[in-house]
C-alpha cells in the first residue's frame, strides 16, 4: 500500500486545486448571471448556479480529505 501514498497526495493536490477553481468560476458566473450583466438569463438562475457550484465545491473538498486521511491511515499502519 505505500507504493500509492505518492498517488494519494498528488490526487489530493489536484482535487483541492479543481474544487477551487470550479468555486472561483461558479462564484463568478453566478454572482454575474445574478446581477443581470448575462442577457437572457433571470436572475435567480446565478442563485442556483452558486448553489451548484458550492455544493461540487464541498464535494470535491470532501474527496480530498478522505485521500488525505487515508494517506495518513496507510503512514500509521506501516509504522506499527
Amino acid at each position: 500500500m505505500r507504493e500509492h501514498l505518492g498517488f494519494l497526495r498528488v490526487s489530493s493536490a489536484v482535487v483541492k486545486m479543481a474544487a477551487w477553481i470550479f468555486l472561483l468560476l461558479g462564484l463568478s458566473g453566478g454572482i454575474a448571471i445574478f446581477l443581470g450583466k448575462v442577457p437572457g438569463y433571470p436572475s435567480w438562475t446565478g442563485a442556483v448556479i452558486i448553489a451548484v457550484y458550492a455544493f461540487v465545491f464541498f464535494f470535491l473538498s470532501l474527496i480530498a480529505k478522505i485521500a488525505d486521511l487515508l494517506g495518513k491511515i496507510i503512514n500509521e499502519i506501516k509504522k506499527e
